[in-house]
């Protein structure tokens, strides 16, 4: 397993389609190791291929708390399969849109079909924390960020401070 580096919007493969995974081979299961460890290691809840750099349809996800066994989720080719009518609140941050968080407005249930990384499909309904989790992640393997989700004004706030913190981590 290695720690991959996560990128920082603006970068451009942030905004890219992702393309589905021909097959779950040892390949994609390394992608998926690197992507749990490197997503633990940022500390975050949930990651996207493209978050690194690999525009495949891959995320991982764990949303476990602290006091609890870890849980994680490797998804391939995830995809929704039914929402509820019903949306809730929840305030949202991203590992690449650092340390800058927003409400964001999604529905409180969600059905999910993927494939395990043993290529088995497996099918999954998530409410809560899990079922916000699972849509900003796919979001990501279609260049959705959960700021698209803000108005203009906000949205742009967000970018200059996320632009600002990273010339000063870069100058330090």
């Amino acid at each position: 397993m290695a720690l991959r580096e996560i990128l920082i919007v603006p970068d451009p493969r942030l905004k890219q389609e992702c393309e589905e995974v021909a097959e779950v081979n040892d390949e994609i299961r390394e992608l998926l190791n690197d992507m749990l460890e490197t997503m633990y290691a940022a500390p975050g809840i949930g990651l996207a291929a493209p978050q690194i750099g690999v525009m495949k349809r891959v995320v991982v996800m764990d949303v476990s708390d602290e006091a609890e066994k870890r849980q994680p989720l490797k998804l391939v080719n995830p995809e929704i399969i039914w929402e509820s009518e019903d949306t809730e609140v929840y305030q949202e941050g991203c590992l690449s849109i650092p340390d800058q968080y927003a409400d964001v407005e999604r529905p409180c249930e969600v059905g999910m079909r993927y494939l395990d990384e043993n290529g088995k499909e497996q099918e999954i309904e998530a409410d809560g924390l899990l079922a916000t989790c699972i849509q900003h992640e796919l979001d990501h393997l279609d260049g959705i960020l959960f700021t698209d989700y803000l108005s203009a004004l906000k949205r742009n706030m967000i970018l200059k401070k996320v632009q600002k913190l990273q010339k000063t981590k870069k100058s330090a």
